[in-house]
């Protein structure tokens, strides 16, 4: 789901397994989410790595075609097909030329990864004039691209990944000018068939983002690390059933409360839950900054927030103010405090896992805003139904400092707390 707001950035470089080339499915690959490529090891060595840097995207720098172009692309969990720009606007300055690439292949309307491959996208494909598979990719904020899906090459330090599938596209809409003008496209990570993570054939991938120095490390494949202590795991909610509004290839947990400091929210267990429609689903989302919850958990959440601020907060008295279009609690803070007063933390309590974010993750610095002596400061969780989505979704500024598994092979998602900023230096020293 990129696109709800913000994103995070990664600068990204690897080496992968690949069916049709030799066999390095023993590999591990570790990214620091930035920008310094690690050479590729055995399943006996180190992880591969890279490391990331976030602002406000995630992004991934690699090269695709042949003769190979450099490209930046937001990493998302949250979405399957990777696309790239394929045209050049004024907006839009970083582009995929296809036409200068010897390996670039269209996909044919007739071919099987059109005709059965693209069963998950949210919008089904089509058939255009020359009989090329055309895709629409929308997403929440009600952004949307659009282009035929085609095969290339995508380079990784000096691994080669032949024919992956990724979408070209030559039109869409943009509610952020300023940050698509420094990316070239996305790479879709969710569990669809054509995502990135399927295509490289990695069971596992994790994360750990810093909310200190903006600095973070991306793995994939397995691997133990002395140093990360055990993961809390909590279980991937699988539809077998198509509904109307579950995404199947989501990372779906299960939300079973919520908690402030140590009050727990008086609601009942079944708010969380799916309803006969698929809405309500929990996902876990890189593509989204914030985190947003449906309407009667945000309003139980929002109000015990307050009770329990009231003394060290002012609350910002504008009724038709709302930041980012879901975000309607926020706070006078004077510009000369160092620092936020002391606040109850929130802890989202999943099935077997649960995730704290306290201090500076609750609030954000709405930019630009000044009212009097005060910068205006804004809750980090949304209203999912102002934004016009039927789903809980937990954005990447509560994952920082968060150790996130993706275990595809055993369908769950594995947590634990760590020092972001340090893990990256760890790996970094290939320890």
């Amino acid at each position: 789901m990129a696109s709800l707001s913000i994103f995070l950035v990664f600068n990204l470089f690897f080496s992968t397994f690949f069916p049709t080339s030799s066999s390095i499915s023993t590999k591990n690959l570790i990214l620091p989410l930035k920008i310094q490529s690690v050479p590729s090891g055995s399943g006996q060595k180190p992880p591969n790595k890279l490391a990331f840097h976030h602002n406000v995207s995630l992004t991934v720098s690699l090269s695709v075609g042949s003769p190979p172009q450099a490209v930046t692309v937001v990493l998302d969990t949250g979405s399957e097909l990777s696309w790239l720009r394929c045209k050049k606007t004024p907006t839009t300055p970083l582009w995929f030329d296809s036409q200068r690439s010897k390996t670039y292949t269209p996909v044919p309307c007739s071919s099987p990864t059109c005709r059965t491959r693209t069963r998950d996208f949210t919008l089904p494909v089509s058939c255009d004039p020359k009989k090329l598979c055309h895709a629409i990719v929308s997403y929440a904020d009600a952004t949307s691209v659009e282009g035929n899906l085609a095969y290339d090459t995508f380079r990784f330090t000096n691994s080669d990944l032949p024919r992956v599938v990724f979408g070209c596209m030559d039109s869409g809409s943009s509610s952020n000018q300023d940050e698509d003008s420094k990316t070239t496209g996305l790479l879709g990570m969710n569990r669809g068939s054509l995502s990135f993570v399927s295509q490289m054939g990695f069971s596992k991938f994790s994360y750990c983002i810093s909310g200190r120095d903006s600095t973070g490390v991306l793995l994939f494949g397995d691997t133990k690390i002395s140093w990360l202590g055990p993961l809390s795991y909590t279980p991937l909610v699988n539809m077998s059933t198509p509904l109307p509004y579950f995404d199947r290839v989501a990372y779906t947990v299960q939300l079973e409360g919520i908690k402030v400091a140590g009050t727990v929210l008086g609601l009942p267990k079944s708010v969380y839950v799916p309803d006969h429609t698929g809405a309500g689903q929990t996902m876990v989302d890189s593509g989204t900054q914030f985190t947003f919850l449906l309407g009667p958990v945000y309003t139980a959440l929002k109000n015990e927030f307050l009770k329990q601020t009231k003394s060290v907060l002012r609350v910002y008295e504008d009724p038709d103010f709302v930041f980012q279009g879901a975000m309607d609690l926020c706070y006078r803070i004077d510009r000369k405090r160092v620092g936020l007063p002391v606040l109850p933390s929130v802890t989202l309590m999943f099935r077997g896992a649960q995730m704290s974010i306290s201090g500076e993750r609750l609030l954000v610095q709405v930019p630009g805003m000044i009212k009097g002596n005060d910068q205006i400061h804004c809750f980090t969780f949304g209203n999912s139904d102002l934004l016009g989505i039927e789903a809980y979704v937990i954005g990447h500024h509560h994952q920082q400092n968060m150790w996130m598994e993706f275990d595809l092979a055993n369908s769950r998602v594995g947590l634990a707390q760590v020092r972001c900023d340090l893990a990256s230096q760890k790996l970094g020293m290939g320890l």
